[in-house]
């Protein structure tokens, strides 16, 4: 059983992390592996912001590059005290490595949602479509 509160949590102390100078929009995230290791991750924005990072896909690749690719859960927290869903880039970059995801929405510990990624981005492109 996934406990969504310690990963909430995750992403909320993933906030401190957050480079967002541009927007002063905080956004942390903490991705659950199969193996049970969970990977957090800021938003990293850029001057030119075509070059910004989302908090999504920066714990997703921490996990990536870390050998863990089997990704079963994220949750996602922000400074906005509403929920924050991720972007159309980051839902594509989560079906790369997981159909089944859940994704959990915070408010904070106690107020929160979790939706199936097949919800959020249905018919999803995926390695099948390209052969």
């Amino acid at each position: 059983m996934i406990n969504y509160k310690k990963l909430i949590e995750k992403a909320q102390n993933a906030l401190q992390f957050s480079y967002s100078p541009y927007s002063n929009f905080k956004v942390g995230a903490c991705v659950l592996t199969k193996s049970n290791k969970t990977y957090i991750g800021a938003n990293i924005e850029n001057a030119s912001f075509g070059a910004t990072i989302c908090a999504e896909r920066v714990a997703i690749d921490n996990a990536i590059t870390s050998g863990d690719k089997d990704i079963v859960c994220i949750a996602i927290v922000s400074q906005s005290g509403d929920y924050t869903f991720p972007c159309g880039i980051c839902r594509q970059v989560m079906a790369e490595f997981s159909n089944n995801l859940e994704i959990v929405v915070a408010k904070n510990q106690n107020d929160y949602k979790i939706y199936k990624l097949e919800e959020l981005l249905p018919h999803s492109f995926l390695q099948k479509d390209i052969k």
